[in-house]
Parts: C-alpha cells; structure tokens; sequence
C-alpha cells in the first residue's frame, strides 16, 4: 500500500451538500451540466445583445445619412471655385487672437458631457 492513497477523505458531512452532488453528477454528466448550460448562455447572450447593437447602427446611420436630390443640387450650386492664393490671403487676414469659445449644439437626446 503507498503511503499516500489517491482517495481524497471526504467526511461525512460534507457528503451531502449542493457542491458535493454536483461534483459527482459533474463527473458522471459532463455535458448535461457544464456545456449545455455554458451554450445556453453564449446563446442568450447572443439574443439580448442584438437591441444593443441594433441601436449602435441607428446611431451611425443617424449620423452619416444620404442626401436628398434637393440637398444635392442645393450643394452643387453653392459650390465656388477655389484658388490657394486667394485663401491663403482670406486666411492671414483674420484675427486669430480675438475668439471666443462656444458650446457646439447636440442633437436631442446625446449627451453634452457636462456632469
């Protein structure tokens, strides 16, 4: 006989609790009671993610939509030809010391960031 025996020595009272009768069950049902509830949850998961990943592309389409016939001849009519020269001079004669610092608008319902 070896001096120490592969038999771990369980007492009596620990015998008869949840985590005792699941262990055993765990060895004799693998599958039945570790895997089938681990796809499960994989599985329900998957299901209560969808709203919250529906709503992250409603938010990007909200953002980045396709425009309009109107708006897209309203926009080729705007156009103006550009000259680097003539911006150039546009740009150096502003006043860049003279600004003041203003809250961009939100849309309804984004969060503006202040606590």
């Amino acid at each position: 006989m070896p001096t120490f025996p592969r038999k771990r020595f369980i007492p009596s009272s620990a015998q008869n609790t949840l985590g005792a009768r699941y262990r055993s069950a765990l060895a004799k049902h693998p599958f039945a009671l570790f895997g089938l509830p681990f796809l499960a949850t994989i599985l329900a998961g998957s299901f209560f993610l969808t709203p919250a990943t529906a709503l992250r592309y409603e938010r990007h389409d909200r953002k980045s939509r396709r425009m309009t016939k109107e708006e897209e001849a309203r926009v080729g009519k705007q156009r103006r030809t550009l000259d680097l020269r003539e911006e150039y001079y546009r740009l150096a004669a502003k006043d860049l010391d003279d600004w003041e610092q203003r809250r961009v608008k939100r849309l309804p319902g984004e969060p503006d960031g202040v606590l």
